[in-house]
């Protein structure tokens, strides 16, 4: 936290001359009309946004999310947008500076997903150790509220709702639509694991899939909890993973995207589990973005690994 407030500090010092720099890049039309930090709430507003309703993502494709801090020239897009969609949580823990420094000089209409839907803590499972001498860390609320398909479907409605607000054109045939698909894949899930005799899910990662495994009745395990800092995982944690895989005879171990999948990668040297990724739809690569892949088609891959995890 106190990066970013430093951040901001310098930041502010200079707004004056960046504000002028960045302006004299842009035309009026160029401003965005929807303005996002991250993929869930771009396929959000995309999903009932008429043709010529101009959104934008902060978040570039295929970077980490967690990593991202907004830019100056990010600062005047989110001035001039007309609506901002924003997640919340430690992540965007820059966006709370921003609003409470009143950046936006109050002309532009925000809201955050997470104030959407009703959220669950970060949780600590069996087998995630602590390093010796370790803190336990203040109880967070988890931040990845779009794994749920359910919250999708609220979360849309609320987005559509929103621009109608702001003035923005909402095409209600492609929202309908689009809320027929979130509702049949979130059907189509529910029939993997409801049928399925095993509900254990093995993430050789970061676990940001709380509401996910919640809303389809599924037990874990995880390397890590929620989006910790860490990278390289306890081996006490790891040695317990393994284990569970032996015993349980799990099949796939997965892990998430945008990650280099080492742990996933070593239980799976020991046990002979196959690695796959279950995709958490925080952001996705620069290929996917530009072929239109949606956060239905991102869940319907995650479909096809669940009947394998889940066999």
């Amino acid at each position: 936290m106190k990066r970013i407030l430093l951040f901001f500090g310098a930041l502010l010092l200079g707004a004056g001359a960046i504000m002028m720099f960045a302006l004299s890049r842009h035309k009026v039309d160029d401003w965005p009309d929807v303005l996002v930090t991250n993929f869930a709430a771009y396929d959000l507003a995309r999903a009932a946004a008429g043709d010529d309703v101009r959104i934008e993502m902060l978040l570039k494709p295929g970077a980490e999310l967690h990593d991202y801090e907004p830019t100056a020239e990010d600062l005047v897009k989110i001035r001039h947008a007309s609506l901002l969609i924003y997640n919340g949580g430690e992540s965007e823990a820059w966006m709370d500076e921003i609003l409470s420094k009143s950046l936006v000089y109050g002309q532009v209409r925000t809201f955050g997903l997470m104030q959407v839907v009703e959220l669950k803590e970060e949780e600590t499972v069996e087998g995630m150790e602590s390093e010796e001498g370790e803190d336990e860390a203040e109880a967070e609320y988890d931040e990845h509220v779009w794994t749920s398909p359910r919250n999708m479907i609220a979360m849309l409605d609320v987005t559509a709702e929103q621009m109608r607000s702001a003035g923005i054109a909402v095409d209600e045939a492609k929202l309908a639509d689009y809320r027929e698909k979130l509702v049949a894949v979130d059907n189509e899930l529910r029939d993997v694991a409801d049928g399925s005799a095993h509900k254990e899910l093995i993430f050789g990662d970061r676990f940001p899939f709380r509401y996910f495994v919640d809303e389809f009745g599924l037990k874990y395990y995880a390397a890590f909890p929620g989006c910790a800092d860490k990278t390289e995982a306890n081996s006490a944690t790891v040695a317990f993973l393994i284990q569970k895989v032996r015993e349980d005879e799990v099949p796939v171990i997965l892990k998430t995207e945008l990650s280099a999948g080492v742990v996933a990668e070593a239980i799976a040297r020991e046990t002979g589990a196959k690695v796959m990724e279950f995709h958490s739809a925080h952001n996705i690569s620069r290929e996917d973005f530009e072929a239109g892949v949606t956060y239905v088609d991102l869940m319907r891959r995650n479909l096809a690994v669940l009947r394998e995890a889940l066999r």
